[in-house]
């Protein structure tokens, strides 16, 4: 087993999620088993509780971990599922270390850093590799080397260098800044963000510069002199418009094959054709759509990042371009306005009452002038709440979560639910299965009647108003495996109005798009023709 530690100086932001989760990508594609593990420094336990204003999405893995999104990136480009194990937090190392304590596993040995909780460290990093049968561990530490929280994980890892030894490479991902007042890149920065990794007693082994501009041989023969790095594995990484062109990036350089010599690993060169096809059709799509993002999270992109990748995806596979407009929910005078001349409407999660009344006015649009819509886990519940106002005439119908004296509870918690005094208690977090009808648009889509799919809420649709909502042309075509939570919905006479429980964006992959955001998107695509083709009817007409 091999590892690869990925840090990063100067700045927090430039990358260092991307270039870790391509270069596993890269690694996976010249047949080798790959395995990744985040450590985020943050005394938090898990992500969970984490605003997404500050950290951005929580992605929720298959077992129900609560990660970091960084996590997301790598399942997506790993093509796998990652489990709790893969995300190191200081709450989880130092919790771990100090029940060990409780149980007497230290023999009444005084517990410090050194080497009770460098060691934790260390065992759950080959852990992790040994588990999965690992050839090769990436491991990227969060935030910046000189910040104090990662301290104990940089020490833990130093050690590994010694104990390791032939069988460890350390990339240093730093940036480059270029001044506008003088034009040219300055490598300082770099110079001193190297120095204090070297302080700790680690040695990088490359270095990737991120920098606005390509930088050119003198300032990388500038950058090997000062660090003490091979020339060669001093790699220019200039600002990219996608993730996605990354891995083609890296794979043309010479750090792959530089890394895998070091470790002791054969090349294994690869075409990485299948990237390249799906790089071709995001970045010459045949066709434009727009899709309205409707949420309260907009200003913040990455607390709907897994959306975002997933439509990328889909053009990936298909060639149709997805133009994301962001609708900030909480504007509820100017919801109606922004959605005119879209060809889809997306729904996300969300939580509490803030900008919910303007994701409702949303959703009663898309329904009554049949745009295709499709609403995600807070976005399901959502469009169960429009249609029992507007269609079944239940004048402040609610979520229980939102308004908890509402007279007509669509969205409530189960009797099995209630009396639990922990929010977690109740949470749905993780893959469940989920039972499919036969005949319905969900049957058609995944083709199975029975599939699994990612989860993370906690209120339910209130089986008490089921029927009269069917009665009256909206349907649940899924369920879980006991029939009392609603998973699916559909609307009749629509075009396409979809709504999901689970997090279809979280198991989105290159390789296997969401197939619900495909949906939404071939969907669009039909009625962004369909009204380019009355247009020129019109057109006709007129003249």
């Amino acid at each position: 087993m091999r590892f690869v530690v990925i840090t990063g100086g100067v700045i927090s932001g430039i990358g260092k999620g991307t270039i870790t989760s391509s270069l596993a990508y890269i690694l996976r594609q010249r047949n080798y088993k790959v395995d990744i593990v985040k450590i985020d420094p943050y005394i938090n336990y898990d992500a969970g509780t984490m605003n997404p204003y500050q950290h951005g999405e929580v992605f929720v893995l298959s077992d129900g971990t609560e990660a970091d999104l960084d996590l997301g990136n790598y399942e997506r480009f790993l093509s796998r599922d990652l489990k709790s194990g893969n995300n190191l937090t200081t709450g989880k190392v130092y919790r771990w270390v100090i029940e060990k304590e409780r149980k007497g596993d230290f023999l009444g040995s005084t517990v410090q850093i050194i080497p009770h909780v460098t060691d934790e460290i260390k065992r759950r990093i080959r852990m992790i590799g040994s588990e999965d049968k690992s050839d090769i561990v990436l491991v990227e530490v969060g935030g910046v080397v000189g910040d104090i929280e990662s301290m104990p994980f940089l020490e833990a890892l130093r050690q590994m260098k010694l104990e390791e030894d032939g069988k460890i490479f350390f990339i240093h991902v730093t940036y480059v800044p270029t001044l506008r007042s003088v034009g040219e890149p300055k490598t300082k920065p770099t110079q001193h963000s190297v120095k204090e990794l070297r302080s700790i007693g680690i040695q990088p082994d490359a270095i990737i510069a991120r920098s606005e501009i390509e930088l050119d041989r003198e300032l990388k023969e500038k950058i090997a002199l000062f660090t003490q790095v091979d020339e060669k594995a001093v790699i220019s990484i200039p600002d990219v418009g996608d993730i996605f062109t990354m891995p083609l990036l890296l794979n043309d350089t010479v750090l792959p094959n530089y890394i895998l010599d070091r470790i002791g690993l054969k090349s294994n060169e690869s075409t990485m054709e299948f990237w390249r096809g799906v790089v071709e059709n995001i970045k010459n799509p045949s066709q434009w759509i727009t899709i309205g993002v409707v949420g309260k999270y907009v200003q913040i992109k990455d607390s709907y990042i897994s959306n975002e990748h997933a439509f990328m995806h889909v053009t990936g596979k298909t060639g149709i371009g997805v133009k994301l407009k962001w609708i900030n929910s909480e504007k509820e005078d100017r919801i109606v306005d922004s959605l005119k001349g879209l060809d889809g409407i997306l729904i996300p999660w969300g939580y509490g009452p803030r900008g919910t009344e303007g994701k409702i006015k949303a959703i009663q649009y898309a329904r009554e002038n049949k745009i295709p819509l499709l609403g995600i886990c807070f976005g399901f519940q959502l469009t169960v709440v429009e249609f029992a106002r507007n269609v079944l005439g239940l004048s402040g119908a609610n979520s229980s979560e939102l308004n908890p004296d509402t007279k007509y509870p669509v969205i409530d918690l189960l009797p099995e639910q209630l009396g639990v005094s922990e929010k977690g208690g109740t949470m749905r977090l993780g893959d469940k299965k989920i039972k499919v009808k036969k005949g319905s648009l969900a049957y058609a889509l995944y083709g199975k009647e029975e599939i699994e799919e990612r989860h993370r809420h906690r209120w339910e649709v209130n089986p008490k108003f089921i029927d009269d909502i069917e009665r009256n042309g909206m349907h649940f075509s899924a369920t879980d495996e006991s029939g009392t939570r609603m998973e699916i919905l559909e609307l009749d006479n629509h075009p396409f109005f979809v709504g999901s429980q689970f997090h279809c964006e979280f198991r989105s992959r290159p390789e296997k798009p969401s197939i619900l955001h495909e949906a939404l998107v071939l969907a669009a695509s039909r009625y962004n023709k369909n009204r380019r083709n009355n247009f020129i009817e019109q057109e006709k007409i007129a003249k």
